[in-house]
C-alpha cells in the first residue's frame, strides 16, 4: 500500500466533504430564506445532486477500479440505466423500512421518501459509482475480509457511520424539547449527514493508521 494512494483517497473525501458544505451556501446566494431548517426538504434535493454529481466526477477521475478491457457504449448505456435503477430500488426500499420502524405511512410521504433518497446518496451511490451494479461485489465488501483496496475499506467505514449516524438521529425525535430540528426526519438526515462526513473524514485516517496491518488479497 502506497502513502500516495492513501493521499488519492483523503483529497477525494474532503472534495466529498466540500460538496456537501457548497449544498449549504451555494443555494442560500439564489433563494430567499434559504436554510437547512426551513427549507428542508429542498437543501435534501440539492445535497443529494450535489454529492452525487461530485461522486460521479471524482470516480471517473480517479477510476479506483480501472478495468484495462475497453468496453462497448451499449455496455455503458446498459450499466448506466442498471446503477439508476439499483438507486431507485435502494430509495424505496430504505422508504418502507423507515415505514416499519415508525415512520408515518400516509402523511409526511414526501419528507420520508427524501430521506430515504439523501440515505441512499450517501450508501448506494458510492457503492455504484466503485463497484458497479453487482450484488455479489457488495456483499463480498460487506462480508469479513471480503475488501480487495483501500477504496472497498473506505467505502465500508462511509456506508456504516451513515447509517449509524441516522440512527443515533432518530433518538432525540421522541423527546419533549420542542426543538425545530426535531420535526420528522430532519434529525435522523442531520444525523446521516453528520455520519458521512465523520466516516470521510475517520476512514482515510484508519487505513493510514494501520496500513503496516492491512492486506489485500490483490496485493
Amino acid at each position: 500500500m502506497k502513502d500516495t494512494d492513501i493521499k488519492r483517497l483523503l483529497y477525494t473525501h474532503l472534495l466529498c466533504i466540500f460538496s456537501i458544505i457548497l449544498s449549504v451556501f451555494i443555494p442560500s446566494l439564489f433563494l430567499e430564506n434559504f436554510s437547512i431548517l426551513e427549507t428542508h426538504l429542498t437543501w435534501l434535493c440539492i445535497c443529494s445532486g450535489f454529492v452525487t454529481a461530485v461522486n460521479l466526477v471524482l470516480y471517473l477521475v480517479v477510476k479506483p477500479n480501472a478495468s484495462s478491457k475497453r468496453s462497448s457504449l451499449s455496455h455503458k448505456v446498459t450499466r448506466f440505466l442498471k446503477c439508476c435503477i439499483y438507486f431507485l430500488m435502494s430509495c424505496f426500499t430504505f422508504h418502507v423500512i423507515f415505514v416499519l420502524y415508525g415512520a408515518p405511512l400516509i402523511e409526511l410521504v414526501l419528507e420520508t421518501f427524501l430521506f430515504a433518497v439523501i440515505l441512499s446518496t450517501f450508501t448506494t451511490v458510492p457503492c455504484l459509482c466503485l463497484l458497479g451494479p453487482n450484488l455479489k461485489a457488495w456483499l463480498r465488501v460487506f462480508s469479513r475480509n471480503g475488501v480487495t483496496s483501500i477504496w472497498e475499506n473506505s467505502l465500508q467505514i462511509t456506508t456504516i457511520s451513515s447509517f449509524v449516524g441516522a440512527w443515533l438521529g432518530a433518538l432525540p425525535i421522541p423527546l419533549d424539547w420542542e426543538r425545530p430540528w426535531q420535526v420528522w426526519p430532519i434529525s435522523c438526515t442531520l444525523g446521516a449527514t453528520f455520519g458521512y462526513v465523520a466516516g470521510l473524514v475517520i476512514s482515510p485516517l484508519w487505513i493510514y493508521w494501520n496500513r503496516k496491518q492491512l492486506t489485500y488479497k490483490n496485493n
